[in-house]
This record gives C-alpha cells, structure tokens and sequence, in this order.
C-alpha cells in the first residue's frame, strides 16, 4: 500500500518578489527623467510623490533607531563596551572625515574647475538665501540635540534626539535589572512590527523615485549643468576614490571584507538613495542588514545613526570642493595657508550638516560666511547643480557609515566574519519581507548566546 504522501500538506514557502520592487525602482528613475526633459512643466508637479515617499521613510527612522538601540544596550552585561563602542566610532569619524577635507583638497586644487565661471546677480540672490539658513550656531546645534519632551524624540524626526532617549532608555533597563529584560522582550516585538510597516512601506519605491528625478530634471534640465560638468565630474571622480580606494583598503586591511561585495550586498539600498537623493531613505535598511552581516545589534545601534550625523564623508569631500571651486570663480584663489585654515574650520562645520535643512549646500553657506564672508556670493553658482551633487554626497555618506560600522565591530570583537562572508556571498540572503534578523550573532559579554546561521544543528551546538 502506497503510504500518505505528507508533503503536500507542507505550507508552501512565500516566493520571495521584493526584486521585481527594485526592478521598478530602475524603470521608474529611468521613466521620471525622460518625463522630465520632455514635460518640465508637468514634471515639477510631480514632486509631491518624492517628498511623500521620503516622510514615510522619515517617519519610521526614529522607531527603529530607539528599539535598536535600547536593545542593543539592554542586552550586555557590562556597560563600559557601549562606551568603548561610542568612542571608537567617534574617534574613527573624526578621523575619516578630516581624510576627506584633505582629498576633496587636493582634487580641488589639480581640476581647479572654478576658473572660468561668471558670477550673475540671480546667483547672488540664491547665495544670499542659503546662508541664511546655514547661520546656526553649534550651541543651537547641541541643544537641539534635547528633545522637548520623551516621546517627541520619536515624532520629531531628529537623528540625534531618538539616539539620546534610546541610549537613557538602554541604560535605566539595564539598572533596572530582571524586570527590565522583560520590557526589552515587549520592545523586540515592537521592533519587528516597526520593520514590517516599513517593508510595506518600501512598496511605494518606484512612486517616489518617480516623482523626486522628474521634478529635479523638470526643474534645471540639462542646461542647468553644461556649464558646471567639469565641477560635477571632479566631484563625483573623487567621491569614487574615497569610496573604492581609501574605504576599500582601509576594510580589507582591517576586516578582511572585499569592499565590492559589500557595495553588492547594498545594492539595493545605493539604487533607493539615487532615485531619492536622500540616505535617510535607506537608514532603517542599513541597521537591519549590518546585523543581518554579522555586526553585533549593540555595534549597529550606536555606529549607524550616529554617524549618520557625525559620519558625513560625501558631505565633507563637498565643502572642500565647492570652497575651492567658488574662490576660483570669484577670482580669489586660496592659498595653501588659507586652504589649511579652512579644512580645520569645515572639520567642526561639517559635524552640523545632519542638523541643517538642505546639509550640504546650507553647511557651505554658513561655514564660508564665518571664515571667508567674502566669498558667500559664489554659492549662488552651485544651487543650479547642488540637487545632482547630493546623489554623490549621499551614496558616499551611506558607504562611509556602512564601513565604519564593520570596522567598529572589528575593533571592539562584535564582529562574525565567517557570517559576513556567507553573508557577502549569498548563502544566507536577507529577508526583505521582515528585515529582522534573529540570528545576530553577539559576544561574551552579551545576556545570552544567539542562534547561529541556519544550519544542521548537532547536540554540541545546541
């Protein structure tokens, strides 16, 4: 007699379709630039859906963040590794963000693209705009670190306010002792109903990229950069060095990771920041797949959003460049003395940019009005093309924190490298449906041990 056959009544395994999302993604940037050379009018109409998109995306950041992160604390035994954390990942952004300066310096000064550059009155006007909104002061900067009351750190959409109530947050459970261990058993549960609202959320990708390229093409078209490729080329040729040779030598010395494949593992997180010009829109993404990589949940929650604040390669390489670029056009060119004194200065001014509407081009605005006044005027010659430049400066943000978020974890033994490599090679894909990861693999000094990858499990291993 043939026996039952029990495999029928397995539940079928949900095909995973989160690709055909990313596919759209591609045709959508494709088909909203093509709309807006075509209908430029039409096309700035559109910028709603780009701006909707990101406020969703915007409006899950600091959930996550606040459940990572009090986890991530909640969880070890010994306080002194979160610190030992932070100032590791402190003392590598400054480091890395002065290496920046410095290249975005020297590739400054060999292109030296702002020699043949004109200044108009209407670029006066826009110069004018923007250093007004780039005028805080690092007091205003620290202060409004301080929310204005505990849950508004989760409404307001600040970084920084999210991180500091998650880290007090972290820090009373932890004191409050075994009764805090069973909040932090409620707050993973709510942090995995927080990632699927997003992944459902990430389902209106292809919309919102869509909207933001039709509306920034519609707006300049190709006019608005023929005269500024040489700048745009420079930045972007630089921005690729920082990122493949600096970053990608200094990971594989460190953490013994290929930078190729890691940029490969992001990929889809690289084409959502493209088509929104926007690496917030990819934040809540990096937190989920660094520790899906092997980075320990404590590593991740401390070292992603802080640096998305204090972390800002892109964004540095940008202010040295657009500094040179504008003294050329101004004919007033830096001497080296002066260039000197103006990287140390964009050192300190570039810690604000996460803290300025618009980062980049209300950094350099504000920064060159309190060291060089003379030379605000010249801003008015990038707003044209600062839109495009924002793409660069935003990958390269995005890249820069997804290093530095291994190399910490390295430094500081949160680190599974043979998971990392299953990882980076496809053995153990990401699930785009949760964006949860159980299996974060965590260290000595951690409650308890996590699960290992999926695997044949002996009676040694459990």
């Amino acid at each position: 007699m043939t026996p039952p056959d029990t495999t029928a009544a397995a539940p079928a395994r949900r095909r995973d379709r989160t690709h055909l999302l990313y596919l759209a993604v591609i045709v959508a940037v494709v088909a909203g630039a093509a709309f807006g050379l075509l209908a430029p009018k039409a096309a700035l109409e559109m910028k709603p859906l780009g701006t909707g998109f990101v406020s969703l995306i915007r409006m899950m950041i600091s959930p996550i963040i606040f459940c990572t992160i009090v986890l991530g604390i909640g969880s070890v035994r010994r306080l002194a590794r979160v610190g030992r954390v932070g100032g590791l990942a402190l003392g590598y952004f400054l480091v890395m963000s002065t290496v920046a300066l410095a290249i975005g310096l020297v590739v400054g000064n060999i292109l030296q693209p702002g020699a043949n550059l004109h200044l108009t009155e209407a670029a006066k006007a826009a110069a004018e705009k923007q250093a007004q909104s780039g005028s805080g002061s690092t007091t205003d900067f620290l202060l409004g670190i301080i929310p204005t009351s505990f849950f508004s750190s989760l409404t307001s959409g600040q970084v920084l306010q999210a991180l500091l109530v998650a880290l007090l947050t972290g820090f009373a459970l932890h004191a409050i002792g075994e009764s805090g261990q069973k909040i932090l058993v409620g707050i993973g549960h709510l942090q995995k109903l927080v990632f699927r609202v997003l992944a459902m959320i990430m389902w209106l990708a292809p919309i919102g990229a869509f909207g933001a390229i039709a509306a920034v093409v519609g707006a300049g078209g190709w006019s608005a950069i023929e005269s500024l490729l040489q700048i745009m080329a420079g930045f972007y040729l630089t921005c690729a060095i920082f990122v493949f040779v600096v970053l990608g030598v200094i990971l594989r010395a460190v953490a013994g990771v290929n930078i190729l494949l890691l940029l490969r593992y992001l990929a889809r997180e690289f084409l959502l920041i493209l088509g929104t010009s926007s690496s917030e829109s990819a934040l809540p993404r990096l937190i989920a797949k660094m520790e899906h990589a092997g980075v320990s949940r404590t590593v991740v929650g401390l070292t992603v959003p802080t640096g998305y604040s204090f972390n800002l390669d892109g964004t540095a390489i940008y202010l040295t460049m657009a500094s040179l670029f504008i003294a050329d056009a101004l004919g007033q060119p830096l001497s080296i003395p002066q260039q000197i004194s103006l990287l140390l200065f964009m050192i300190i001014a570039s810690k604000g940019a996460a803290g300025v509407t618009g980062a980049g081009l209300s950094t350099l605005a504000g920064g060159l009005q309190a060291h060089r006044p003379e030379l605000v005027d010249g801003v008015g010659l990038i707003v044209g093309i600062d839109r495009f430049m924002s793409e660069a400066r935003a990958l390269t943000n995005f890249a820069g924190n997804a290093v530095a978020t291994i190399l910490v974890g390295k430094w500081t033994h949160d680190f599974d490298r043979a998971r990392c490599d299953e990882v980076l090679a496809g053995r153990l894909p990401f699930d785009e449906r949760t964006m949860v990861d159980d299996h974060t693999p965590r260290t000595a000094d951690d409650e308890e041990p996590a699960p290992r990858p999926p695997a044949p499990r002996t009676e040694a291993a459990v």
